[in-house]
């Protein structure tokens, strides 16, 4: 369940002192309900989690790396324009309930964070210094420029039973209510996830247990289909010491069945348009058909059978509760083992790499940019959407840069200087540090036929004459570096 106001009350008097004076230097958000604040104060980095999951509503200081999607959600690139190098002045509860609000100092004036951590209503809202609605992580549009009103706070504490799921005593963490809400949280987290995937995994083999008995049966009805053919052979050699003797035309041919001991006569059905040859050849091809079908469907049913067998048993351990999922590398990985074992740059290293360079311009925006003739091809028409800017050096071979904004906005001045910067900076351009960029939006940019990968055709572009300002360049790969 979610925080209590009282745990919410107690949390927010362990960190308020430590944020108090610090300033928002990264913000990320790694799930869709999911904020993380990182926090440069005096002498130290804090790592703020705010999520806004009906079930785990909270927040609390963090040892966790998550693991980022390679764009920022549109909520995570607006208050990284807004709120990313803001001060904070204040944090504290409102009105004595589940919600938090930081008071910012933000390069556009004083403004605060809300978090409403209220179960099925959480919420993150932004607000202006007249206490307007700037933006909320729900996304509802109606509340953008209205005041600002706390929900109606209800009661909903469970009195000192909720206090004992943090009352672990973790002496070495100087934020000990806060590691504990996070133990908690891991834990019981880490628990959802395996009665998650439990679920998922039996919908998914009462399906393919469904689907493969039913394939099991077909594969048994065309054996018995074929197994008719399975005396053809017996008829067409027949027929073959007979041909002679039969005639075009014909129903039937008696025969004696030289096969069988006794030498009995057997009837022979023919098909009257066909020649006495046609039916022997008729009678051999069918014949050739069953032993094909047992050839393939034998090993078939088999293996299907098999399979049908190890579904069932993995079934069985779900409904007896001894199943456990396969073990994957999991996406969130101990901040601290990484410092301990020394390996945090290398880790560093390794989650930056990936496809495409990638940087966040001055306004928070995400900015790609290919490295090579390929990545253009996959960037330009394979990640970019229609409403994406699109910008490349004119008139020579370089980079495909794509800055990924929202459908309908416009791209912020500073934003478009930063890529055409970059895209400047990626082509034959860099030795002479200037010359013009062309930029337009992705829908106006097709593939050029026939031509190499990378190789476009451009309409609707602008053009901007920049030079490789270094200010701006080490600005860019900060940032870059930060993600």
């Amino acid at each position: 369940m979610a925080l209590t106001a009282a745990e919410v009350a107690k949390v927010t008097g362990e960190l308020a002192p430590a944020l108090a004076g610090g300033w928002i230097q990264k913000i990320h958000q790694p799930t869709a309900r999911t904020i993380l604040l990182e926090i440069r104060a005096p002498g130290r980095t804090h790592r703020l989690l705010i999520s806004c999951h009906q079930e785990a509503a909270r927040l609390h200081f963090t040892t966790e790396a998550f693991q980022n999607p390679p764009t920022p959600p549109p909520f995570c690139q607006f208050l990284r324009a807004h709120l990313q190098g803001a001060r904070i002045d204040q944090v504290e509860q409102i009105q004595g309930d589940r919600i938090v609000q930081l008071v910012l100092n933000a390069k556009e004036g004083p403004c605060r964070l809300v978090a409403e951590l209220t179960g099925k209503t959480s919420n993150l809202l932004m607000l202006d210094d007249a206490g307007r609605i700037r933006r909320d992580l729900n996304g509802v549009k109606d509340l953008v420029g209205q005041l600002y009103v706390p929900p109606i706070q209800q009661q909903r504490e469970r009195g000192a039973a909720d206090h004992a799921r943090f009352s672990q005593d973790i002496p070495e963490s100087p934020f000990p209510l806060s590691a504990a809400i996070e133990a908690h949280y891991h834990r019981t987290e880490a628990a959802s996830v395996i009665t998650s995937a439990r679920n998922t995994r039996a919908g998914i083999l009462r399906r393919s247990i469904k689907k493969l008995r039913r394939r099991i049966e077909a594969w048994h009805e065309d054996l018995a289909k074929a197994e008719k053919y399975k005396a053809y052979a017996r008829y067409g050699e027949l027929i073959k010491a007979n041909l002679a003797t039969i005639r075009k035309g014909q129903t039937d041919v008696a025969v004696v069945d030289y096969f069988h001991e006794k030498l009995p006569n057997l009837t022979i059905p023919l098909d009257p348009t066909k020649t006495p040859q046609g039916n022997m050849d008729d009678y051999f091809r069918k014949h050739r058909k069953h032993l094909a079908t047992e050839r393939e469907l034998h090993p078939r049913i088999k293996d299907g059978q098999m399979e049908l067998e190890t579904l069932r048993q993995e079934m069985t351990a779900i409904e007896q509760g001894t199943w456990q999922p396969p073990y994957k590398p999991p996406l969130i990985v101990r901040a601290q083992t990484l410092s301990r074992t020394g390996g945090g740059r290398k880790g560093r290293q390794e989650q930056r790499q990936g496809p495409f360079r990638r940087f966040t311009s001055s306004d928070g925006l995400a900015i790609y940019v290919g490295r090579n003739a390929r990545e253009n091809d996959e960037l330009t028409f394979g990640l970019a959407k229609s409403d994406d800017l699109w910008l490349h050096a004119r008139g020579t071979p370089g980079s495909h840069v794509v800055v990924r904004l929202e459908k309908g906005n416009d791209p912020p001045p500073e934003t478009v200087r930063d890529a055409a910067t970059l895209a400047l900076l990626y082509s034959d351009l860099k030795k002479s540090g200037k010359g013009d960029v062309i930029y337009t939006r992705r829908k106006w940019v097709k593939k050029a036929k026939g031509k190499a990968p990378g190789a476009v055709i451009v309409t609707q572009e602008k053009s901007l004459h920049v030079s490789l300002e270094r200010k701006r360049l080490d600005a860019l790969k900060a940032r870059s570096a930060h993600e």
